[in-house]
């Protein structure tokens, strides 16, 4: 079932690393799990944090002669019959990757108008001004930008991916911004949206104390060793 939209809301106040530092809490993956590399960049590090249930599918465009179908189509039944608001998140399956481009504005603008609040892609896309006007809400992150589309084909849709070292499951959470991606389990969204809280406020407080009169190397290395012991110790689930 969706998450409600207070909930999804709620997540979207924080930042993609405040909610990492949230999951941490719980211990549910390994700490080294549910992100993806530094390979996968935020396009418009100045819209807000994106949060959204994943459609997966993959792609080519880069295979010479290809005869493949588009499938088009097939993609917009997918994504209507998904969860909203809805992520699209496309891996690339060819040889040449570095060349591949999956979407431009006229795609984007589509994206936008059934709900979907981002594209998430190990392969490139183009027309970056067209997407800024036509999909101004529309989150994008991609490794680069490329000129042309190549000759595309959807060909598989609702199926596990990877992209950039990051494993994504059909209707899986995902939440990022300018920082990354990281994935949110949906059975601890409501925990882990309340602490994110408690992270926050940690935060404030670290920041108060390194700014006060009361800091000394000596209290540093206590607050940062108690940090450590409660990052490396499981924490009980609080009640959202």
């Amino acid at each position: 079932m969706p998450l409600s939209p207070d909930l999804l809301d709620a997540l979207r106040r924080f930042d993609s690393p405040t909610i990492a530092n949230a999951l941490e809490a719980f211990a549910v993956r390994d700490p080294v799990n549910g992100y993806a590399s530094m390979e996968l960049r935020c396009q418009f590090p100045a819209r807000p944090p994106m949060v959204g249930y994943a459609v997966t599918c993959t792609a080519d465009t880069t295979l010479p002669g290809d005869q493949r179908p588009i499938r088009l189509g097939d993609l917009v039944d997918v994504f209507a019959a998904a969860p909203k608001p809805a992520i699209l998140v496309i891996q690339y399956v060819g040889q040449n990757r570095l060349k591949s481009c999956f979407v431009g504005d006229m795609f984007c603008a589509w994206l936008a108008k059934m709900e979907g609040v981002g594209l998430v892609t190990d392969g490139g896309v183009r027309d970056r001004p067209g997407i800024e006007e036509r999909a101004p809400n529309l989150q994008l992150f991609a490794p680069g930008w490329v000129v042309s589309h190549g000759h595309g084909a959807f060909l598989d849709f609702n199926v596990t991916v990877s992209i950039c070292g990051m494993t994504i499951r059909p209707g899986e959470l995902l939440h990022g911004d300018a920082n990354g991606l990281v994935s949110v389990p949906i059975e601890i969204a409501a925990e882990t949206a309340h602490q994110a809280a408690l992270v926050r406020a940690e935060e404030a407080d670290y920041f108060a104390f390194l700014n006060s009169g009361d800091f000394t190397p000596a209290k540093l290395k206590r607050r940062l060793a108690s940090h450590d012991e409660y990052v490396q110790t499981p924490q009980r689930r609080p009640e959202p």
